[in-house]
């Protein structure tokens, strides 16, 4: 089955509106657990305005138990106090991502020509720390093939322009959903994983969960969105049965 790994960044998010300590993330993540999910996203930023250090450290202390099945993915850009953290950790998979200063959430996937030496850096040495590295681009073949260039061993696909699509109906997010199609295949091809995520929901899921070769799909917004209403195990769970009923 398509691997749920749920992103926890809101539930930090509403903490620090108030401080102190409530709700916990970690509490977040064994409800995520109780309710199947096998895995576990945190997006870390510079600025600290939701999951911290601290955070980062005590899911990995929850997860450790569960590390056999579940997996624990770190996002971000390849910044030195990120990495010193990735590298203490050990997370699963480290998601690099490119950060906009000033940026509310991710904007696009990495731009090829901006890309340099330090990020072939943190993907080498990540990979030789034995964490699988994810570079999160555009559903574009050419960005699958600059990925795989760059040594990485998954790509995640920017979801955005196809969840936009889809909210003008199925028929709309053909288009865009092919492009993912192709980038897929342009992946596998390479030899490389197919992740997935960026306003994906439990409507738009339904026709991308049939994505060929895609074995994650990274959601978090409208999950913790959704949960705020009907509970977080719960949300969970409809997830997993649109993921389920790709099979």
């Amino acid at each position: 089955m398509v691997r749920l790994s749920v992103n926890i960044n809101k539930v930090a998010t509403l903490r620090n509106s108030r401080g102190g300590q409530v709700p916990d993330p970690a509490c977040a993540v064994a409800a995520c657990l109780r309710a199947g999910a096998r895995g576990i996203t945190v997006h870390p930023r510079a600025d600290a305005r939701h999951i911290t250090s601290a955070d980062v450290r005590a899911i990995a202390a929850a997860l450790a138990a569960h590390r056999d099945r579940v997996e624990y993915n770190i996002e971000g850009d390849p910044r030195p106090d990120l990495m010193a953290l990735v590298h203490e950790v050990r997370p699963d998979q480290l998601t690099l991502v490119p950060v906009l200063s000033g940026e509310i959430t991710s904007q696009a996937g990495w731009p090829r020509e901006a890309a340099g030496r330090a990020l072939r850096s943190a993907i080498e040495q990540a990979r030789a720390a034995g964490i699988r590295v994810s570079l999160f681009i555009e559903a574009d073949p050419e960005a699958v093939a600059w990925a795989a260039g760059m040594g990485a061993d998954r790509v995640e696909l920017f979801t955005e322009p196809y969840a936009r699509a889809f909210e003008r109906g199925e028929a709309a997010a053909r288009g865009p959903f092919e492009l993912c199609v192709r980038a897929a295949e342009r992946a596998h091809a390479l030899g490389l994983g197919v992740n997935a995520g960026h306003d994906l929901d439990l409507r738009n899921l339904a026709l991308f969960r049939t994505l060929p070769h895609l074995a994650e799909v990274s959601i978090g917004h409208a999950l913790m969105s959704r949960a705020l209403f009907v509970g977080l195990e719960t949300v969970v769970r409809e997830y997993l049965e649109v993921l389920v009923a790709a099979e």
